[in-house]
């Protein structure tokens, strides 16, 4: 039995080589964790599609189910489930975020890569 809201998602995730579902959108985001995860990626410079999982209930629930993942956001780079926002954040602070993008041919900018890094020193 196929799930619309499984295939809306899969058909999302199949077009963009940056998806992140998350409440509200990159520009009006509706949770500080959705907010950030859109924050580091605007500031990195990295073209996305936002879906906004409030939009849709759907879609809310269904993204938990696709990614076996309970919270949201979510991010997808190429078709690849990589996380919500700890995960995110922590890649961001070690680089793994870099590489992943570097590895996949999605383009980002560096040096705000590096500010993240440098401003989050402890």
């Amino acid at each position: 039995m196929t799930n619309p809201a499984h295939d809306a998602i899969k058909a999302d995730i199949d077009a963009n080589d940056v998806v992140l579902f998350m409440k509200g959108t990159a520009s009006m985001p509706q949770c500080g964790f959705s907010s950030r995860v859109a924050g580091v990626l605007n500031y990195m410079g990295v073209t996305f599609k936002d879906v906004n999982v409030l939009a849709d209930d759907a879609i809310r629930q269904g993204i938990k189910e696709f990614s076996d993942w309970p919270t949201i956001p979510q991010l997808y780079v190429k078709g690849e489930f990589v996380g919500g926002c700890d995960i995110i954040t922590e890649m961001t602070l070690s680089g793994e975020l870099d590489s992943l993008f570097e590895q996949n041919g999605v383009a980002y900018d560096k040096d705000a890569a590096e500010k993240i890094r440098e401003a989050n020193k402890g």
